[in-house]
């Protein structure tokens, strides 16, 4: 079952893969979609010579690490509050920040459009990072994390002489790491695949990112698709989110499965 589970999976990424490789001659016969007789190197650099392609995945790179480490960083920062600091209304504004979990993301998308023209932050780094630095979900994750964190930690760190600051800079973030990476993948799965905020917030060919870059390889209807030069960019564009995945899938599976075994 799970093997059959894996090859459903897979079996996608092999036709990209193959497909990539294609030469010319080879399009109009299925059966060398999912096994070339002959392999065509060439395409990727057909891709770069098509289209900025390299500028559009440093863009995407730039932006997705950025909005990472932020996004996270801020986030824990908010559930280390929500969950062990007391203050008044607590609660209830945990409540209403939980409320903006069921506003769908498109709804935000007029106006936070103007607020980035005022600003004057359109076709700029600005607008790809900023609107996607915080969220409801990420405080959420990481304030269940916090919360089984015992008392005894942060009583012994204030003996110690610790501020707030330092009790969760030395003590909360390092043991948090599971759940850090766990929200860290999320949120750069999330940033490389966005389409649609940086189609609205670029103009510019220089500002594009990969997403966006991939879909102007398309040709127009009036003509073929090269579809061996949009796959071989489509190859390009998932090779980063599994090399993060890779990487960081241990600390992401300690964050799953964390609360699962007592």
């Amino acid at each position: 079952m799970l093997l059959a589970g894996s090859f459903f999976v897979l079996f996608p990424f092999w036709v990209m893969i193959t497909t990539s490789l294609l030469p010319p001659e080879g399009l109009g016969d299925p059966a060398q979609a999912l096994w070339p007789r002959e392999l065509s190197w060439q395409n990727y650099p057909r891709m770069l010579q098509k289209a900025p392609v390299f500028q559009y995945f440093i863009n995407s790179l730039i932006v997705s690490i950025i909005t990472t480490i932020g996004h996270t960083f801020l986030c824990a920062m908010a559930a280390y509050a929500f969950s062990r600091l007391k203050f008044k209304g607590k609660n209830l504004a945990f409540f209403i920040f939980l409320i903006t979990l069921m506003v769908p993301p498109q709804v935000n998308i007029v106006p936070l459009f103007f607020i980035m023209k005022t600003l004057h932050w359109l076709d700029t780094y600005w607008a790809l990072i900023v609107p996607g630095l915080f969220g409801a979900f990420g405080v959420f994750l990481l304030r269940q994390w916090f919360n089984t964190l015992p008392r005894a930690l942060e009583d012994a760190a204030k003996m110690d002489g610790c501020s707030p600051w330092q009790t969760f800079f030395y003590i909360a973030l390092p043991l948090a790491k599971p759940a850090l990476a766990t929200l860290a993948i999320f949120v750069f799965i999330s940033s490389w695949n966005s389409f649609m905020w940086p189609l609205l917030a670029t103009n510019s060919e220089e500002m594009r990112t990969l997403p966006v870059g991939i879909a102007t390889l398309k040709s127009s209807y009036r003509d073929v698709v090269d579809w061996p030069i949009l796959m071989a960019a489509a190859f390009f564009s998932v090779l980063p989110v599994v090399v993060v995945f890779l990487a960081a899938q241990r600390q992401f599976l300690k964050g799953v499965f964390s609360g699962s075994i007592k």
